[in-house]
């Protein structure tokens, strides 16, 4: 092999930042393409166009063709001495006390009340501080999902416990 290619195919090149994102999202999607098979079917939904497992099935699909993209058109990386991109550790341990909350909301608080919660502390993790942004940009949103999934789809969603006390 000339000098050319062995520089193209070594480690550096090969293991960019945006391939590992694409592996790691790759194993993700695989693993959630599995647990979709697991989705109970009720009796005789064999026949029927859209069933439960329909549309996780399709992400599940959608999710590897992403993934396979990136990692074959992951950009190389400029080769550094070092990396001084400090990663910020704050920010992923508030999302991810965020997401744990999000799950135990689910339970009291509904779907409506705690995905909204949901986003708009996202968005306010992120950087945004505009209230009429943060509203704006969560409640509304959620609202139509819930009213396309309700009443569209006529998917059944927990109101949660606060509204069942009512």
């Amino acid at each position: 092999m000339s000098e050319q290619s062995n520089t193209f195919l070594s480690k550096e090149n090969l293991l960019t930042s945006d391939r590992i994102g694409a592996l790691v999202f790759l194993l993700v999607c695989l693993c959630y393409g599995y647990q979709t098979t697991l989705i109970p079917l009720f009796p005789g939904d064999e026949y029927e166009p859209f069933t439960a497992r329909t549309l996780p099935t399709l992400l599940t699909f959608a999710g590897i063709g992403l993934a396979l993209i990136l990692l074959v058109t992951g950009k190389q990386e400029p080769k550094k001495s070092c990396d001084t991109t400090p990663l910020n550790w704050k920010l992923l341990i508030g999302f991810l006390v965020l997401m744990a909350l999000y799950g135990v909301g689910l339970t009291y608080l509904g779907f409506v009340l705690a995905t909204g919660f949901f986003l708009l502390a996202g968005f306010y993790l992120l950087g945004e501080r505009r209230k009429p942004i943060l509203i704006g940009a969560s409640f509304p949103f959620v609202i139509i999902f819930y009213l396309l999934l309700t009443q569209g789809l006529d998917i059944y969603l927990e109101p949660g416990l606060i509204y069942t006390l009512w």
